[in-house]
């Protein structure tokens, strides 16, 4: 996975997951450009990096729901062409009823998880199309097909992550370019605290560390897997759920309704 020269961009990266895929991205080889709000916690960061892995590291300070900080990210990714994998970690939860919310969080969460993580996609792609190699990640989540009461929104930005992953995958499946999606199910991090639920509320035995789903995700991705579902030990069970996928789609293209809806 490591190329001469080759740089990390990781949004999201002060903490949690982010920070995770930062020390093994550097015990790689690789440089880094380390992105999120908080710029004490990333300079902490950078510090232990450099001195632990003697790689080059940079961070920028951004907003990710802000158009400012969209486009800053936007513009390293364009200029700095030694930047040749996308960590599209950055992204964040409310699970609570959706009228709890106001439209402005709502907005927030949105622009986040999904519009900065397409309009960094586009930033870096034209590159890695260009060169015919290179590494996009997009960190979804098993919400990405599963939604109940209080996750509305977030299973909604975590389904378009996927569903605009696997596009890509399509896209770019005769290419030299790896595209992977990541999908956590519930794993220890802060979104915990931001999201309104506590960890200890989760079932006993039901949350990974960030340590073993980055070191499970960047596995899979050395093996080539498109989709990697870390806490998932019966693979068979995405099989099945693909071919499940597929007979739906190819059922829905006869071009006449159901008999159920003929109703004379």
């Amino acid at each position: 996975m490591t190329h001469p020269l080759s740089t990390a961009l990781i949004t999201g990266a002060s903490s949690g997951i982010g920070a995770v895929y930062a020390d093994r991205l550097a015990a790689r080889g690789f440089n880094l450009v380390l992105v999120a709000r908080r710029e004490a916690r990333l300079n902490a960061l950078a510090d232990q990096l450099r001195e632990r892995h003697g790689v080059t590291v940079s961070i920028l300070v951004a907003d990710l729901t802000q158009e400012t900080g969209i486009r800053a990210v936007e513009e390293v990714l364009q200029r700095d062409t030694a930047i040749d994998t996308l960590v599209n970690n950055a992204g964040t939860a409310q699970m609570a009823p959706f009228l709890a919310g106001d439209v402005a969080g709502h907005q927030a969460i949105n622009t986040l998880n999904t519009t900065a993580l397409m309009r960094l996609t586009y930033a870096i792609l034209p590159r890695l199309a260009q060169n015919n190699r290179g590494t996009l990640i997009n960190i979804a989540s098993v919400l990405s097909f599963h939604a109940r009461a209080g996750s509305a929104l977030y299973s909604a930005t975590k389904a378009w992550v996927l569903n605009f992953t696997r596009g890509l995958q399509e896209e770019f499946a005769e290419s030299g370019v790896r595209i992977q999606a990541v999908l956590p199910a519930a794993t220890a991090t802060e979104i915990w605290e931001i999201s309104g639920v506590p960890m200890d509320a989760l079932p006993a035995g039901s949350v990974m560390t960030t340590d073993n789903l980055v070191d499970a995700a960047l596995a899979g991705l050395d093996q080539g897997e498109l989709i990697t579902i870390p806490p998932m030990h019966d693979v068979q069970l995405w099989d099945r759920y693909e071919e499940a996928r597929l007979a739906l789609f190819g059922s829905a293209r006869t071009g006449e309704p159901a008999p159920r809806y003929l109703t004379r």
